[in-house]
Parts: structure tokens; C-alpha cells; sequence
């Protein structure tokens, strides 16, 4: 029992995650490579900060760990078989994309981002401006990862 839930939380919450940095890469990002540099400055000052202490962002980060570590309890008389395996690394996916990813990378480039002056964006500004879209699409696809591992640990688990 403690499995099926925690399998199925993993899989909503990575789903979850999965939306919003689908949004991120596949509508943000676009609007975000059409501006200049004073435009993509004004655009980040608004959109960070929200983003950074949303509620969603914090729940569902929390969620994106603990509910493979739910998972794992329940699985771990089946210690080396599929379906835990696969919950492990689902929970790497998630500890190195939207964690340490987020914590290591994005964050000290946001710092920079935000430490512009808006009268005088440095002549590089495009150099963190593609790091942002990286990074981005690194977390999205080990997000994108995760949630295929916890998906096929789901259905091998329930079968």
C-alpha cells in the first residue's frame, strides 16, 4: 500500500513539475528570446521573484522527493527488483534536475540576471540569457525522465 502511494504521488507531482517547465521552455521561452536585453531584463525582474517563493514551486519540489522516498519505503522488500530500481533513479532524476540543478546553477545565474542595471545591461547579456534556457531545459528533461521512470515503475509494480 505504502508503494502504490507513494508511486502514484511521484508520478502526479513529476507530472505536475513536467506542465510547468513545459510552459517554461515551450511558451516563456520564446517570448523571453524575442526581447533585447532591456526587455528580457524587465521580463525576469517580474517573472523570478514569483516563480522563486511560489507555493506551488515549494510544495511540489517537496513532493518531487519525498513521494519516491514514500515509494521506495514500500517497495524495499523488493529490494533490486524493476520497479525499485526505477523509483530510484526516478528520485536521482528529480534530486539532480529540479534540485541541485536549480540550487548549483540556476539560482547563482538569476542572481546575475537580477544584479543588472537596467540603464546598462552588460554586453553579454545573452551569455545568461541561454545558461537560463539551458538550464531550464536540463531540469525539463530530467523531469521529462523521471516521470517516464516512475510511470513504467508504476505499471510494473501494479501488474
Amino acid at each position: 500500500m505504502t508503494a502504490d502511494i507513494g508511486l502514484g504521488l511521484s508520478v502526479i507531482a513529476t507530472a505536475l513539475w513536467s506542465g510547468l517547465l513545459l510552459t517554461v521552455t515551450t511558451i516563456l521561452h520564446p517570448m523571453f528570446a524575442a526581447r533585447g536585453p532591456a526587455g528580457f531584463l524587465e521580463d525576469m525582474r517580474r517573472f523570478l521573484p514569483i516563480a522563486r517563493r511560489s507555493p506551488t514551486n515549494y510544495v511540489l519540489v517537496v513532493a518531487l522527493v519525498a513521494s519516491p522516498v514514500i515509494a521506495l519505503v514500500g517497495l524495499w522488500p523488493q529490494v533490486g527488483s524493476a520497479p525499485f530500481v526505477l523509483t530510484a533513479a526516478g528520485l536521482a532524476a528529480t534530486v539532480i534536475g529540479p534540485g541541485l540543478t536549480s540550487r548549483f546553477l540556476a539560482e547563482p545565474n538569476y542572481a546575475v540576471i537580477l544584479g543588472w542595471d537596467p540603464a546598462s545591461v552588460p554586453d553579454d547579456w545573452q551569455v545568461a540569457r541561454a545558461r537560463y534556457f539551458r538550464l531550464n531545459w536540463l531540469r525539463a528533461a530530467l523531469t521529462w525522465l523521471a516521470l517516464g521512470l516512475f510511470l513504467t515503475a508504476t505499471c510494473l509494480h501494479v501488474s
